[in-house]
């Protein structure tokens, strides 16, 4: 683990070292709570200060000098002090000392805890900052007794005091990338953000004390075991809590182990005085929830510390208490149920098995895998039977854990007598077997079985099942008639309605009629309410439909619009890989085709870390790994993420294959082998036309555009003997196709095969309208290039639009960009740079030891290679090559 670097803060910083080089000259002092980081930003602001230009003293006070008259700054005054001087005197004796040293220089004076200076010492800062060249900054920590000089400091308005709060999500996050040497997933960091408040000393404990349990996989970092306090951090957080009464003892144990807490509830267990002093002492805090008081810890980590050293009979004693209080009150909240079923099975008084069963689907329903793992577990245990082995199972098949689930079904299985209950085993057995344990054959099981059910309702809801496994084998005229027969069952229950219309929704996408998609989703998520408690997975198979029809479509405010929605925060923090892990390859792809490849990379990297014990989406987000390398120009990690997706994409999965060939032509392209990386698109579009996947051939013709491919033939032999050329195809595909991403290819093909640059600037125009910054920035780039020899002079402006265009991206390297790249020499990159920086040719040749016609030589071979008239065009020329800034391109 290295070094912890400086991470965030920047604003900080910057007013920091403002108020050193100011003109006004004030100084600035940092309050904060311990361990916030004050000290390390003092540091890093006076290391970026030059001891050429300031004279710089640094002061750590403590409360071993705060006894000793000028003890704070024994580290700057001489040793000896002059005797019989008044301590006035002492004073301008130490100001004059420092000026002296100072011979001319600024007098920068930096002070760490300056709440604990000596009162001399105190008095002398005092004195300083009241000098015209110098400037006092320092921190101070919240809660500590002020030396009035100090504090005269900002009441005479001497030095600005500036609250210094914890770090954010995003700079907690950083920083622990920082620290761990790679990115951390959203779930660990979220965690470590919540238990550390965002405080950086206690993070660095934390991680410390987590260190054998952080995994890194695919280079994403994870913490996988559970909260082990160091004994430093116990310490401290013993010191910050101190010494308890028994009464505020237990007004804090309560609250610690059923925060968040209402108020009212709160004082019928205990004396309400008690609670006043917890809140005084900086324990607990009032949250006002809506129309509720709620109490709550005052910081995460007291509560790990209290349920820690609570011992366990009184641990259970406390789980029983809340249990009771909030059965006598009424479960009036949602969670209310839930919090009352987790105390009784904690505190072992779990005696009811529907409380038990009722609370593991609320926490399924609400994706917290692990939670509802628990409850449906003691819900079997308790005797909950058939009804509590196949949610148990269902669970676990969303935990990746089929062999289990397996096992549990086939416990019970003797156990079934009736349709209902043989309908909903068959179905979640359907589900381990197809897409926890990848056996095929169990579509044919199923519909077999499925025969052999007499009641509509219950046949209804296994060809639901069925129709779902079969558009995953791309089984697709079967699954569209049992869907179809599903939809129009009256009887069948809405749950298998809705997952019959995701069947048709998802299907529908990958054709391309993404209206109707569209309709059918919408109105899936309409009927939620009456789906989620039964079948709450089958939000997956909506979001997998959203998702494809947002892909296909190019919608990328939708695509981030999901990502972001409760679905997405709930799945993260329930552990719920196959909504996560999907979520994070849509994800991804909108950051790919917003140019954002180191982002790409880094989402979909964790995308396969989450999904790395699951094959259902495994094969998807390797692919979309390898598109993201692909972009940028990462040839050798493109080709490992393809072979990986090979490796792990399940054959039950098939209804994935155009994303993972799609991928495999990227890959053939960044490994240089357009030819190829060609004919296996023309291939893909071949197969995806048969399907009828119309939504996806339109991408893979795009991609064969995109390579300079438009006039390929693809499809199969016409009456003429000939076949028709990609731009053909896509004009084909614009009258069926919905959306406007459809013409707007269509023109991109057809501009490509005419060389228009006008044309193709049109499109790149409405392609960055779309964000789709990537293929605005390749047809830009196909414009250029076709310009390059009858309009030279008027590319100036389209290289301006480019170099925009690049700008928005990280460093990205694909085949249409690479078309800009020329072949100049190390000396012309020299010359080309310095000529663009507005340097003259005298100039250069003096910089580089050349005669001016040497260096008038070079710039035009640049020129012609550029492709431009002058120096004029040149900065513009340079901005827009691959890296975008004039540098030599890799």
């Amino acid at each position: 683990m290295s070094r912890w670097e400086f991470v965030g803060r920047t604003d900080e910083l910057n007013r920091l070292l403002s108020a050193v080089g100011g003109p006004e000259g004030r100084g600035l002092l940092f309050s904060g709570d311990a361990g916030v980081g004050k000290s390390r930003l003092l540091r890093e602001g006076v290391a970026a200060l030059s001891p050429e230009r300031h004279a710089i003293w640094s002061v750590a006070a403590s409360a071993t000098t705060a006894a000793l008259p000028f003890g704070g700054l024994v580290q700057v005054l001489p040793n000896a002090q002059p005797q019989g001087l008044s301590p006035a005197g002492i004073l301008r004796w130490a100001v004059d000392v420092l000026q002296e040293q100072a011979a001319g220089r600024p007098i920068v004076l930096a002070i760490d805890d300056a709440h604990l200076l000596d009162p001399p010492s105190a008095a002398l800062v005092h004195l300083v900052a009241r000098s015209e060249n110098a400037t006092v900054v320092g921190t101070l920590r919240n809660g500590e007794q002020i030396p009035l000089p100090i504090r005269a400091l900002w009441t005479d308005d001497l030095v600005d005091l500036v609250e210094l709060g914890p770090l954010g999500p995003s700079e907690t996050t950083g920083l622990l990338a920082a620290i761990l040497g790679g990115p951390i997933d959203a779930g660990s960091s979220e965690r470590l953000f919540r238990l550390s408040a965002g405080n950086p000393l206690l993070l660095r404990e934390l991680v410390l004390a987590a260190d054998d349990e952080l995994k890194s996989t695919y280079g994403i970092w994870k913490w996988t075991g559970r909260l082990e306090l160091a004994p430093s951090l116990t310490d401290l957080i013993d010191t910050r809590i101190g010494q308890l009464t028994p009464g505020v003892r237990a007004v804090v144990e309560l609250v610690a182990f059923g925060e968040p807490l209402g108020l009212q509830l709160l004082e019928q267990a205990v004396d309400p005085t008690d609670v006043e002093t917890a809140e005084e002492r900086g324990l607990i805090a009032m949250v006002r929830d809506d129309r509720r008081l709620n109490v709550r810890l005052a910081h995460p980590l007291y509560g790990e510390v209290m349920r820690r050293q609570c011992p366990v009979s009184r641990t259970r004693r406390l789980q029983a208490t809340l249990a009771g209080l909030l059965e006598r009150v009424g479960k009036r909240r949602r969670d209310d149920l839930l919090r009352v079923a987790v105390w009784r099975l904690d505190s072992g008084t779990a005696q009811d098995v529907a409380l038990l069963l009722d609370a593991a689907v609320q926490a399924f329903g609400r994706y917290d895998v692990p939670l509802a793992t628990r409850l449906a577990r003691a819900a079997l245990e308790a005797g909950g039977g058939t009804d509590a082995a196949e949610l148990l199972a269902t669970i676990l098949m969303f935990g990746d854990r089929p062999d289990e689930a397996l096992t549990v079904l086939d416990q019970v299985g003797g156990e079934i007598h009736d349709d209902r209950r043989r309908s909903r085993w068959l179905t979640v057995r359907g589900m381990v077997n197809y897409w926890g344990l990848n056996r095929e054959s169990t579509v044919e099981e199923i519909s077999a079985r499925g025969e052999e059910l007499t009641d509509p309702a219950d046949r209804a809801r296994v060809r639901a099942f069925e129709a779902i496994m079969r558009l995953h084998r791309l089984d697709v005229d079967v699954a569209v008639r049992l869907a179809q027969e599903v939809l129009d069952r009256p009887a069948a229950p809405m749950a298998a309605r809705e997952l019959a219309r995701c069947t048709l929704a998802h299907l529908q996408a990958a054709q391309g009629q993404y209206r109707r998609s569209a309709t059918a989703i919408a109105r899936v998520q309409a009927e939620a309410a009456c789906w989620r408690s039964d079948m709450p997975y089958l939000q997956l198979a909506m979001e997998l439909a959203r998702g494809t029809r947002l892909a296909l479509s190019g919608d990328l405010a939708g695509i981030d619009a999901i990502v972001a929605d409760e679905f997405a925060d709930l799945a993260g923090a329930g552990d719920f890989r196959l909504g996560t892990g999907y979520l994070a390859i849509l994800q991804a792809y909108a950051a790919r085709l917003r140019g954002r490849g180191d982002d790409a990379l880094k989402t979909s990297l964790g995308a396969c870390a989450v999904l790395a014990t699951s094959r259902v989406y495994a094969g998807l987000a390797h692919a979309e790994r390898a598109q993201a390398a692909a972009l940028r120009g990462d040839a050798a990690h493109a080709a490992e993420a393809m072979a990986e997706a090979d490796r792990t994409h399940a054959p039950g999965m098939a209804v994935l294959y155009p994303w993972l060939e799609q991928a495999r032509g990227a890959v053939q392209a960044a490994v240089g082998d357009l030819p190829a990386a060609t004919k296996h698109l023309c291939a893909l579009a071949d197969r995806l036309r048969e399907d009828g996947l119309a939504g996806h051939e339109l991408l893979v013709l795009l991609d064969l555009v995109r390579f300079d491919q438009a006039a390929a033939p693809v499809g199969p032999t016409c009456t003429d003997g000939g076949r028709r050329t990609v731009a053909q195809r896509l004009a084909e595909l614009s009258e069926q196709v919905d959306g406007v991403l459809p013409p707007l290819v269509a023109r991109y093909g057809r501009a490509s095969l005419d060389g228009s640059p006008d044309d193709l600037l049109a499109v790149a125009a409405g392609f960055a309208d779309r964000d789709l910054v990537v293929h605005a920035a390749e047809a830009t780039a196909m414009a250029l290039h076709r310009m390059r020899d009858g309009r030279a002079g008027a590319t100036g402006p389209v290289r301006e639009r480019l170099a925009d265009l690049l700008r928005r991206c990280d460093e990205i390297s694909t085949p249409a960009l690479r078309l800009l790249r020329p072949t100049l020499s190390d000396r012309e990159w020299e010359v080309a740079r310095l000529a663009a920086d507005g340097l003259t040719s005298r100039a250069i040749a003096e910089r580089l030891f050349l005669s001016t016609r040497t260096v008038e030589n070079h710039l035009q071979r640049v020129y012609s290679k550029l492709g431009v008239t002058g120096r004029g065009e040149l900065r513009a020329a340079l901005r827009s090559m691959p890296g975008h800034d004039g540098g030599d391109p890799v």
